[in-house]
């Protein structure tokens, strides 16, 4: 019998409405450590009613979300870049680190220690930041902006990572880059959830996928989720 890695963060039967408008509905998923789950559906599918569900920032309206890791700033966030105000006069630097300046590791705008700093380091080494650690973060490129994003969650020593389209706008270098970062991430124990429109590169960054339609059409592997009869209910045709 396989052992399951331990439970990270879930949703169990949770709706959620907006007015008259059911916005999900008995939605389950699980996020485990040291795996990725992909979260694939159409535009208002509820993927990132889904989202603000898991971070708390919206209530269901029935279910429950279930955290194994409730302490502040164990869960980490990369928003969708239309969410983010790139002329905000912040370095690269003060975003990353900006993942040790709150939530459990103290107040804003203390001043960084000495262990700080190394982990800023690291963080923005391993994201292949370092030569632009001191650049206004709206000059990065896409994909550059999206691996700031991920930096700071390795600064902030996250165990849970809730990415949303991290790969929208992003060449094709950069995704590569992402992916292979995604997954050493989860071997390190990280527990992931990634929504993407991306299906043609699901098996290279995918554990586990949900397709999702305000309800969960499929869950499973790569090739159980992507059959004709699941993107035909999704989708409305299989997606080029």
């Amino acid at each position: 019998m396989t052992t399951l890695p331990p439970l990270a963060l879930a949703a169990e039967d949770i709706s959620v409405n907006y007015g008259h408008v059911q916005a999900l509905t008995d939605v389950s998923i699980t996020v485990r450590h040291g795996r990725i789950r992909a979260l694939i559906g159409t535009n208002g599918s509820g993927k990132s009613t889904l989202f603000k569900a898991l971070m708390g920032l919206e209530q269901p309206h029935s279910g429950r979300i279930i955290n194994a890791h409730p302490e502040p700033g164990a869960v980490a966030y990369v928003p969708q870049s239309e969410a983010v105000d790139w002329n905000f006069p912040l370095s690269v630097h003060d975003v990353v680190a900006s993942g040790r300046m709150a939530g459990r590791h103290g107040r804003w705008f203390r001043r960084l220690s000495a262990k700080d700093r190394e982990i800023v380091d690291s963080a923005l080494e391993r994201t292949g930041l370092t030569d632009f650690r001191f650049r206004q973060i709206g000059q990065l490129s896409g994909g550059q902006k999206k691996r700031a994003f991920v930096a700071r969650g390795l600064a902030q020593q996250a165990q849970v990572m809730l990415l949303d389209e991290p790969f929208a706008g992003v060449d094709t270098t950069n995704q590569t880059q992402i992916t292979a970062l995604l997954r050493e991430m989860a071997a390190d124990g990280t527990a992931m959830l990634v929504s993407t429109h991306d299906l043609a590169r699901l098996d290279e960054l995918a554990d586990d996928v949900t397709l999702l339609g305000r309800t969960v059409i499929a869950e499973g592997g790569v090739d159980e989720v992507l059959t004709p009869e699941n993107l035909v209910t999704a989708f409305g045709g299989v997606p080029c």
